[in-house]
């Protein structure tokens, strides 16, 4: 087993490569978890350990809070699959699954939610912190500063894109048996079957729709928040260092709701073509993208837009506030003192 040698940390300088080699240590000495709950050397030092500590607060974060909104995602899904029937909203929709099916009908597909989103939180925020912190590495902290909304972007985007190979898979399963309650008993069942009737292509057949979906879904989601959380930082007058943690809490979840909406908003046709894609039969035979225009034409462009955006934008608000709030609260537990963009000019 290997651990990180607090010593070798502490010799971080401000230019790290991208990869630190792992130090051996005497099994007897390894206690699990010991290195990532391990307090960050003194002082801000952004090193491989701050990257797997933001990794891991990101697929817990990202775990916790779509698990928890599971059962509002099952309707979201089937509002758009089928809208003629699950048409009286969000509650009246949820009575209606659990009228005909039972309650646990409303947390189809929380295996592969739980585990799909862990997976995607670790490469999406893990990614978004190392990719930002890189950029700010190679232009300064003035010009970082001065063009911190497309860091944002392009941090988000290359994230988002790497996570996205991981998460289809799991997100194709999980759609697959919210659309056939009959489909699967659990997630690893599902890998089975949809292995066995559509080939690993089945697993990406709605790899385009979910980038569609999730990387301008990421890209607002941190450029929106990032710009909330200084406008409300501006208002207060503080820096982030000036705040209780109670504080910073408090901002990352007003600015989360507000950077939730936002992104709900911008990625919700993308996201109606994905429940869509992955439903039997849907836009009939030939490649995706002929599918996919036949989707499109057969719902309407106003469908795609607004079908299920109501609970969508409750879902992904509420979720995108505990995300970042739950982010910040893992950081602090793991002693990770998080990266915010300086201002040299303000000192």
């Amino acid at each position: 087993g290997t651990i990180w040698d607090d010593a070798f940390l502490s010799s971080w300088s401000p230019h790290p490569p991208l990869f630190h080699q792992p130090f051996k240590m005497a099994s007897s000495q390894i206690v699990p978890g010991a290195a990532l709950l391990a307090p960050s050397p003194a002082g801000k030092s952004y090193d491989m350990m701050y990257y797997l500590k933001g990794a891991a607060a990101g697929g817990i974060c990202c775990s916790i809070t779509h698990g928890a909104l599971c059962p509002v995602d099952v309707v979201k899904t089937r509002v758009q699959l089928d809208p003629v029937k699950y048409n009286s909203g969000l509650v009246g929709g949820m009575r209606k699954v659990v009228a005909e099916e039972g309650a646990m009908a409303l947390t189809t597909g929380l295996g592969a939610t739980a585990f799909g989103y862990f997976i995607q939180g670790w490469f999406k925020f893990g990614g978004v912190e190392f990719f930002k912190i890189q950029a700010v590495d190679a232009l300064g902290e003035e010009k970082a500063w001065a063009n911190k909304t497309g860091i944002y972007l392009g941090a988000a985007a290359c994230a988002e894109f790497i996570a996205d190979i991981f998460l289809c898979p799991l997100e194709a399963v999980r759609i697959r048996a919210v659309s056939d309650p009959e489909f699967c008993d659990g997630l690893a069942d599902g890998f089975g079957k949809m292995l066995k009737a559509d080939g690993i292509g089945g697993f990406y057949a709605g790899f385009l729709p979910i980038l569609a979906k999730q990387v301008p879904y990421t890209m607002t989601k941190f450029a929106v928040q990032g710009a909330a959380a200084d406008a409300i930082y501006g208002t207060l007058g503080k820096k982030p260092s000036e705040m209780s943690s109670g504080g910073n809490l408090g901002v990352s979840l007003g600015s989360g709701v507000i950077a939730g909406v936002a992104a709900a908003i911008i990625s919700h046709p993308a996201d109606t073509l994905l429940s869509k894609i992955n439903k039997v039969g849907a836009g009939g035979d030939g490649p995706m993208m002929t599918r996919l225009l036949n989707i499109a034409k057969e719902t309407g462009m106003v469908s795609l837009c607004t079908v299920g955006l109501l609970p969508r934008c409750v879902m992904i608000g509420t979720l995108t506030a505990g995300q970042f709030g739950i982010f910040d609260t893992v950081m602090n537990v793991l002693g990770a003192s998080k990266f915010h963009f300086h201002d040299p000019n303000s000192d």
